[in-house]
């Protein structure tokens, strides 16, 4: 017996639909390169969207075809999100912060047509304009007007028609692209389908995932060109949720000012913009005025304890999650559970460091060399998913077959705890974890340890080659500003924590950890750097 329900395909264009017609006097706020303040509303949103999908299917684009965008976090880049699905086409959201050559590749292995960018970003593809060919360059421009040889994106959705009608689209049909970071080997595909993206956001916007709701107003730290900023943009506009775009200002003073100006509810980040964020806060006490408790959302890395409680006296509530782009991206949120009501502040701080609990939708074990482990929290092993809004594939089918198992799990390459709740944690990649002597040592765990330092900064953890113990633990520490820390006061400030064994044998105080483009330690600078380490 069949179910008697409509079959309405799950696409983005309800979404964007339902912005325009219920919500249309809610704002959409832009901080501009220069600063200034760009605002408009969702009216203006939802006609402009509508000219570019038909602009674009007027300059050629068919069902399927991919449009690059190479923007920061913007209004117009909110248009591209729902303005390329709506034309039938396919959103590729190149990563601004990859190296010229990296970038080349990925628009040509997903075969791009048209490219949208920023007019401060054209320095940037001119380092690469000569190993692509798009048909078509179209200039978002900040400075008047776009430079001559390129098309101007107002002049460009200007020949758009607002009353552009939806070609038919299956919810199946791909939305958008985005490749992985490409640590081991060229970067992956990722293809989203529109009915993934609608899911997502569904399960996003819950009580005990985002929580989210119209009465909110959310920032979006973390960008629009990495795993789709986290699902954010298309919760938001569902939703009919005030949007503030930081643009390319994302120090810790700036994003402030628009905290406190526009009342913004919820963010979203990785732990280096916290940071930023905690260390402006106490330098500058009273300063911004907040609205209310403000929740934060933290992935890309694990955030230590000490910025959890930090952040927690100024009304900031970080708020964990983990994903991946594989996974549209949202995988699990760390939210303590009614039934955990009753325990002690410290016992709710040991909870909110974990990663959380898988989100609706999305199952999750833990596999290692003996099977699956038992949800135990202490049994290691890697973090494998499944769900309707994960990949099972990659562009082309390149690479990536040892990522799914035989039972269609997703192998991640986390390395991860689950609790008896069902509270995932995680201890590693699998390519981070120690072995020394035979056992196994967390640098996670050991980098969130050393940050509750008061006088560190950042610290970041890898394994070294050891003449004894086959590899043991090396910790580059960045001290604060006027700090002054030795060595023997980070193991000392370590061992009531942790077995002897696993204190780190080296500690070297460096000016700055290497980053990767989005923001996490780039361990593998940190390898070629301390690769032929003498221990003394």
């Amino acid at each position: 017996m069949n179910g008697l329900m409509m079959k309405d395909p799950l696409t983005l264009n309800h979404l964007l639909e339902r912005a325009g017609r219920l919500f249309p006097k809610v704002e959409v706020v832009t901080r501009r390169p220069d600063r200034s303040v760009h605002r408009y509303t969702y009216a203006d949103f939802y006609r402009r969207t509508k000219q570019l999908a038909s602009a674009l299917q007027k300059a050629g684009l068919k069902k399927g075809d991919r449009v690059a965008t190479l923007s920061w976090n913007h209004w117009s880049h909110l248009e591209c999100y729902f303005g390329i699905p709506a034309a039938g086409g396919v959103l590729h959201t190149l990563n601004l912060r990859l190296f010229a050559k990296d970038i080349a590749y990925i628009v040509n292995h997903a075969e791009d047509r048209f490219l949208i960018v920023d007019d401060v970003l054209l320095p940037l593809y001119e380092q690469f304009k000569n190993e692509v060919k798009f048909e078509k360059v179209i200039v978002v421009p900040f400075g008047g007007s776009a430079p001559a040889g390129y098309e101007d994106y107002e002049t460009f959705i200007a020949k758009g028609s607002p009353d552009f009608r939806y070609p038919e689209i299956d919810e199946n049909d791909a939305m958008g692209i985005c490749y992985t970071s490409g640590t081991t080997g060229n970067p992956k595909g990722v293809v989203y389908s529109h009915r993934a993206i609608v899911l997502h956001s569904l399960v996003s916007a819950l009580p005990d995932v985002h929580g989210l709701s119209q009465r909110d107003v959310v920032l979006p730290v973390v960008p629009m060109f990495h795993a789709n900023a986290w699902g954010l943009p298309f919760v938001c506009v569902g939703l009919g949720v005030k949007q503030v775009m930081p643009g390319n200002h994302l120090d810790g003073e700036n994003l402030l000012d628009l905290f406190s100006n526009e009342k913004v509810t919820f963010s979203a980040g990785v732990p280096t913009i916290w940071l930023a964020i905690l260390d402006a806060l106490e330098k500058h006490p009273g300063r911004w005025k907040l609205n209310g408790e403000v929740r934060m959302a933290v992935g890309g890395s694990a955030a230590p304890e000490s910025l959890i409680r930090n952040l927690d006296k100024f009304g900031m509530r970080i708020i964990h999650l983990w994903g991946m782009t594989e996974l549209s991206p949202l995988g699990t949120c760390s939210k303590p559970k009614a039934t955990q009501d009753g325990l002690s502040s410290d016992e709710k701080y040991a909870i909110r460091i974990k990663q959380g609990i898988p989100v609706p939708l999305i199952d999750a074990r833990i596999v290692n060399e003996k099977g699956e482990a038992p949800w135990d929290g202490e049994t290691m092993g890697e973090l494998q998913v499944r769900g309707p809004f994960v990949a099972s594939s990659y562009l082309k089918l390149e690479g990536g077959d040892d990522k799914w198992t035989k039972d269609g799990w997703f192998r991640t390459g986390d390395v991860a705890t689950i609790d008896p709740e069902g509270f995932v944690k995680l201890t590693d990649r699998t390519k981070d974890l120690i072995k020394s002597g035979g056992e196994w040592i967390s640098s996670v765990d050991l980098e969130n340890a050393i940050m509750g330092h008061p006088a560190v900064k950042e610290a970041a953890v890898i394994a070294v080659l050891h003449p004894k113990w086959a590899e043991r633990p090396l910790a580059a520490v960045v001290l604060k500003d006027g700090q002054k820390a030795t060595a023997d006061d980070i193991r000392n400030f370590l061992a009531p924590k942790f077995a002897k064994w696993w204190l780190p044998d080296a500690i070297d105080f460096i000016d700055a950890i290497p980053r990767t483009s989005t923001g996490k330690f780039l361990k593998t600078a940190l390898r070629d750097r301390y690769q032929n380490w003498k221990w003394e």
